[in-house]
Parts: C-alpha cells; sequence; structure tokens
C-alpha cells in the first residue's frame, strides 16, 4: 500500500505542477517568481515575449543584475523586491529592465510576497507589463467612466438582443427617464416613431460593423400623455467585440447621439426661404413676359404649387362695374387700414367677359360676396393652372365657408380636417377631393380686396403653419395685382376693385 500511496501523491504533485504551469503561461500578465535568497524560480510565457529571455534561460538565476537588469539599476530593484516580501498586500513600483537584444523597457510592476504553510515568507512574485500597455488600459478606463458621467453626448450600450446594457446621465436626460429605468426594455417602449430605422441601424452594425459617417434619425418618445414633437438625433454606432476571445464576438453596440433638431430644423427653414425666394423670382420673371395680365396670374399660381401645395384655386367677386378709382358714396377708402374691421364697396377686378352683379357693391360690403371660380390646377395629373371660363355662376360655398373668413378678414385663414379625415371633407368645401388642409388668402390689390386664393395640400404633406401663411400672402399679392391688371384691360384702362 505504501508504494501506491507514494505513487499517488508524485502523480498529484506532477499534476498539480502541470496547472501550474499553464495557469502561469496562460496569464494576459508577465510573472515572475523568486525565492527568499533572490534565484528565479518561475518565469512565464507573457515574461518571455516582452524580455526575449527564455523560462530555461531565466529559471535558476539569482537575481535580476547583469542579464536583466543594468548595475545601474539593480540596487532599486533589488530593494523594492526586499520591500515587498516585508510588507503585507501588494507594492506597485516602475522598473526599466533590459531585453536579450540590450533594449531598456520600462515596465509597471505589482509585486508581493509569497508564504509559506506556516506564514513564513519563502519568496516573492512579481508581475509587470510595459508601462504604454498599462497606460493604453488605463486610458480607456478613464475614457469608459467619463463617456458615463461626464459627456455631453448621449451614450447607450445595446447588447446583441437590441436592449440598452448601460446609459449615461446625458442620455437618460434626453430619453426623459432614468438611467436604471432603461436598462433591459425593448426600444419600442422607449420610441413611438423612428424604432424601426433605429434598430435596422443596429442590426447592419452587429452584421458589417460601424458606418462610415453618422447617421441623423427623427424620432418621437413615447408618451402617456400629448404627442411629444420629433427631434432629430445625430447617431454614431460602434461595434463591441470580447478582447479575450479569440475571434471576434460582437457583444452589442455603443450608440452614440447628440439632439440637433434645433440646427436642423433652423437648416431647413433657412432652405426653404431660400427656395421660396428662387420661386417668387423665377415666377415674376415668367409673369412679365406674359401679354395678357390673367395668363401672369396663372404663372404666379404654378410657381406657387411647387413644393407648396397639391392644388390651387382663385376665387374673384364679381361686381358692378366703376370707373377707375371710383369710392361709392358713404364709403371710406380702405387702403392701408385692415385692422379697424370697416367694409367698403367698389368694384373687383374680373376677368373679360364675366358677369357683374347687381348692387354687388353694397351686397358684399352688408352680406357674403359672390365668389366666382377663375383660375384651378388640374384635379387630376399635375400641369399648368387653368383659366375657367367667364360664366358668372358663383361657387356655391356654405356661409362659414373659410374663404369668406378670409375675405372678411383681408387676410389669411387655415383650415383642416383633422386626424380623423371625415370622408367628404373636401368635397363639402366644394375643394378636390382628397385634401385635407387648406389655406384662404385674400386677394388685395390697391386697398381692396378681388377675391381669395385657396391652397390645398393632400395628407402627404403637414399641415399649413404661420411661414406657409406668409408665403401664401406673398403670392397672393402678385396674383391680385396682375388680376387687378387683367380686370383694367378689360374695361378700357379703367379696373373695376371691390373695396373692403
Amino acid at each position: 500500500m505504501a508504494p501506491a500511496r507514494r505513487a499517488t501523491e508524485q502523480t498529484d504533485v506532477s499534476g498539480d505542477s502541470g496547472l501550474l504551469a499553464a495557469l502561469l503561461d496562460g496569464m494576459d500578465a508577465a510573472l515572475a517568481a523568486f525565492s527568499a535568497d533572490g534565484t528565479v524560480t518561475h518565469w512565464n510565457h507573457e515574461a518571455e515575449r516582452i524580455l526575449g529571455w527564455t523560462t530555461a534561460e531565466a529559471v535558476g538565476r539569482t537575481g535580476l543584475t547583469g542579464w536583466a537588469v543594468r548595475k545601474e539599476d539593480a540596487d532599486g530593484i533589488e530593494a523594492a523586491l526586499a520591500a515587498a516580501m516585508r510588507s503585507p498586500g501588494r507594492q506597485v513600483h516602475e522598473f526599466a529592465l533590459l531585453t536579450k537584444d540590450g533594449r531598456r523597457v520600462l515596465l509597471r510592476t505589482q509585486s508581493s510576497a509569497v508564504r509559506g504553510p506556516g506564514g513564513r515568507v519563502v519568496g516573492v512574485y512579481c508581475a509587470f507589463s510595459e508601462v504604454h500597455t498599462q497606460l493604453d488600459l488605463e486610458r480607456s478606463v478613464a475614457l469608459a467612466e467619463a463617456l458615463f458621467e461626464d459627456a455631453s453626448w448621449g451614450v447607450v450600450l445595446i447588447d446583441a438582443d437590441l436592449r440598452p446594457a448601460v446609459v449615461n446621465a446625458h442620455a437618460g436626460r434626453i430619453l426623459g427617464v432614468g438611467r436604471t429605468a432603461l436598462l433591459g426594455r425593448p426600444l419600442g417602449e422607449l420610441l413611438a416613431q423612428g424604432v424601426e430605422e433605429l434598430e435596422c441601424a443596429l442590426q447592419h452594425v452587429l452584421a458589417e460593423g460601424a458606418p462610415p459617417a453618422t447617421a441623423e434619425l427623427w424620432v418621437t418618445l413615447r408618451s402617456e400623455g400629448a404627442e411629444l414633437p420629433r427631434r432629430c438625433w445625430r447617431s454614431g454606432f460602434v461595434r463591441l467585440a470580447s478582447p479575450l476571445a479569440e475571434e471576434p464576438v460582437p457583444l452589442g453596440v455603443a450608440w452614440l447621439f447628440q439632439d440637433v433638431t434645433d440646427t436642423k430644423r433652423a437648416e431647413q427653414e433657412s432652405s426653404l426661404l431660400r427656395f421660396r425666394a428662387r420661386q417668387l423670382h423665377r415666377a415674376g420673371r415668367a409673369a412679365a413676359e406674359c401679354p395678357d395680365p390673367a395668363e401672369a396670374a396663372a404663372v404666379h399660381l404654378d410657381f406657387a404649387l411647387a413644393g407648396f401645395a397639391d392644388h390651387g384655386l382663385v376665387d374673384l367677386a364679381t361686381t358692378s362695374p366703376a370707373p377707375y378709382g371710383a369710392v361709392a358714396e358713404d364709403e371710406a377708402y380702405d387702403a392701408g387700414d385692415a385692422g379697424d374691421g370697416a367694409a367698403a364697396a367698389g368694384g373687383t377686378g374680373m376677368p373679360p367677359g364675366s358677369a357683374p352683379g347687381a348692387d354687388a357693391g353694397h351686397g358684399t360690403r352688408h352680406g357674403r360676396p359672390r365668389l366666382v371660380r377663375t383660375l384651378a390646377s388640374p384635379a387630376g395629373a399635375p400641369g399648368p393652372a387653368e383659366r375657367l371660363p367667364a360664366t358668372g355662376i358663383p361657387v356655391p360655398y356654405a356661409p362659414r365657408h373659410p374663404v369668406f373668413q378670409a375675405y372678411e378678414r383681408r387676410g389669411s385663414v387655415r383650415t383642416g380636417a383633422g386626424p380623423a379625415s371625415p370622408e367628404g371633407w373636401a368635397a363639402a368645401r366644394h375643394w378636390p377631393d382628397g385634401t385635407v388642409h387648406g389655406l384662404c388668402v385674400a386677394l388685395r390689390s390697391r386697398g381692396r380686396t378681388l377675391g381669395v386664393a385657396t391652397f390645398l395640400r393632400t395628407p402627404a404633406r403637414r399641415p399649413f403653419d404661420r411661414a406657409d401663411a406668409d408665403y401664401a400672402e406673398e403670392v397672393a399679392a402678385r396674383i391680385a395685382a396682375a388680376l387687378d391688371l387683367a380686370g383694367a384691360a378689360a374695361f378700357g384702362g379703367a379696373p373695376s376693385a371691390h373695396c373692403r
């Protein structure tokens, strides 16, 4: 039994030695161990890689002086190792060691005493790595901590299941929830709009790697109350892989983003203003070449529709002809005075051949005007605005129709079908089918209201806003001037203008 027991113990010892050797060679850090008298007892593969000395060349040597350390540096290194044997815990130092080819390498070391079964110090081990490698690691750690604490960009680590794993403080503020409340939740619970685009970008990064440039994502945060406005996030993506795996294994995606909504909207508004200014300029140049003022009005309407509206209508108020510049009795000329609500009688410029209505001046002052459709964009395929036959038959608008409101206010009126978009909303207002947003603008010329221009949009476009109304009023002023001139030509140089 005794020989068998000794054989088993020898097998255990050899197995432990093999395990220790495997652990030492598998370490990412270089390691050297010394006995109490300074003899090198262990020297792993990473130490061999950094200094060039093999395990066979290093183990068994006494100290490092003369082969791994210059004589000038030996005293300081030996004193540091001796201090580590006497002190509890680890001691951190920076040493300059020699490689096998004679180069000096600055290393950062951690030394600690090795104690035997009775607590007696039997040696010291020294784990070391190149200083620049350690600094790179420390910088990486410091960068990660700074990104998740002080960064002015939102940073979210998304795992392979496309769920937030780590969220920094700035991202929590942008998303409007606490940092821990986001963890593990699907992105669809955070975003009401834009989640498909974001998840598509994350899946692309996981499969193909980081894109070459940043992306701008328009999103809407989910809210239990009123719908929040859309936001633009300038986003960058970086694929994360484990540095410990032999082959790159995606751990997730680092998503860095910044809210640039105000900047993007300012850029869009500036671009829109430049485009509309060019359209007005081009329309003016084209209208100047039209021999017929009514044709020039149609040109202004055509140019205004580009990028602005899907349909355009022009309705003129029919009145009895009056001498050029005449003002009816007991009525005041209201040029430049649109705020007192007073309405004056007169004539409205009409296309040639239009049938004037009897006593239209007083009728339009004290009641609703009779509006006759004069210009209209094609209701079907796109094309130039058409001049309609001068039948003199008014459009049967309802009493509170937006065109009458715009006429009475001498300005613009915006209207819309609302989110429900009820069936027949456009037909009830005698507008082309499929339109859900309307903008009616009074046609003003020489202090008089000639009629109303209407711009209409389909559901594919957003509702009209204040900036759209300003542009429409500028277009309407040019259309009104052309139609006023057309009325002057029709009456032998004395255009009829109904004063409102």
